[in-house]
């Protein structure tokens, strides 16, 4: 089921709900690109979990509107209108790569509200002291950084051709990405339906500008508005050992800094690893 739902500032959110209605509420923040129609659990599942699943896009992305200039912490203030409009005084929070810095964002900004909080294979600030940022990261991902730190207008003018492409052609893109994955990513990929949502994730993402890819983008390159010392809620960091799109050691720098985190690092998986154990996390997370 979906629904728009209007923020305090007149911008309108694009929402979904499955599973359960009278769940436990998780709501679950997609990658860059991407969209509320990402990879989930089948909403039968989730109904026999318990488990009240609550996706958006996020500001720039489907049919969500733009924020400009918006900050990681950002995400927190949606994710509480969602819940106010919802009447959900609590619920608990999964990110999956892109979705995992504004995860931990609602973890330290909305301490009282987010009772657990997952950030699967995600980044860590990008001033992170004492990490080498882009150590075994994918040379499209660094291009990527690196167009965000020469300006807005560089980064917007390289996304904007590349998602102009992917509307054009979404399947030919995620075939071209299958050709450059790890091997254990390539094996996850390969899957019929995972490609399959994968293709209608990005159309939806995209379908009309690449505004949430490069504020995304520009949101990681700058100060998040909070820090990974201060978040006091229950934290599940899962990253595997060999992804190039956000290398290991960003999740276990975070782990260093969050207090309490519980840290799970699979050998033999990478970044496409986290849709494998999603299931899983969004039962510990509703518990």
């Amino acid at each position: 089921m979906g629904q728009l739902i209007r923020t305090r500032d007149g911008r309108t959110l694009a929402v979904e709900h499955q599973g359960n209605p009278q769940g436990r509420p998780v709501f679950l923040l997609h990658g860059t690109p991407g969209s509320r129609l990402g990879q989930a659990p089948r909403s039968g599942l989730l109904y026999r979990m318990g488990v009240r699943l609550i996706t958006f896009d996020r500001p720039g992305y489907g049919g969500s509107d733009r924020l400009p200039g918006r900050r990681v912490a950002n995400a927190a203030d949606d994710v509480e209108t969602i819940a106010d409009e919802l009447g959900l005084d609590e619920f608990a929070v999964v990110g999956r790569s892109g979705g995992a810095p504004h995860a931990l964002a609602c973890a330290a900004l909305l301490p009282k509200r987010a009772t657990r909080t997952a950030a699967l294979v995600g980044l860590a600030p990008r001033d992170a002291q004492g990490l080498d940022w882009f150590e075994g990261m994918t040379e499209s991902n660094v291009r990527e950084y690196v167009n965000a730190a020469a300006g807005l207008g560089q980064l917007a003018a390289a996304l904007r051709f590349r998602a102009t492409a992917i509307r054009a052609d979404p399947a030919g893109w995620v075939a071209d990405m299958l050709r450059v994955l790890p091997e254990s990513d390539r094996g996850i990929v390969a899957d019929v339906g995972i490609q399959s949502m994968l293709v209608r994730n990005f159309r939806e993402a995209l379908r009309s500008s690449a505004d949430g890819w490069v504020d995304d983008i520009m949101a990681f390159s700058t100060d998040w508005e909070f820090r990974p010392e201060d978040i006091r809620a229950q934290v599940l960091l899962w990253h595997g050992e060999d992804d190039v799109f956000a290398p290991v050691q960003h999740t276990r720098w975070l782990a260093e800094r969050i207090p309490g985190a519980q840290l799970a690092v699979k050998r033999g998986a990478a970044h496409f690893g986290a849709l494998q154990v999603l299931t899983r996390v969004l039962s510990w997370a509703s518990s």
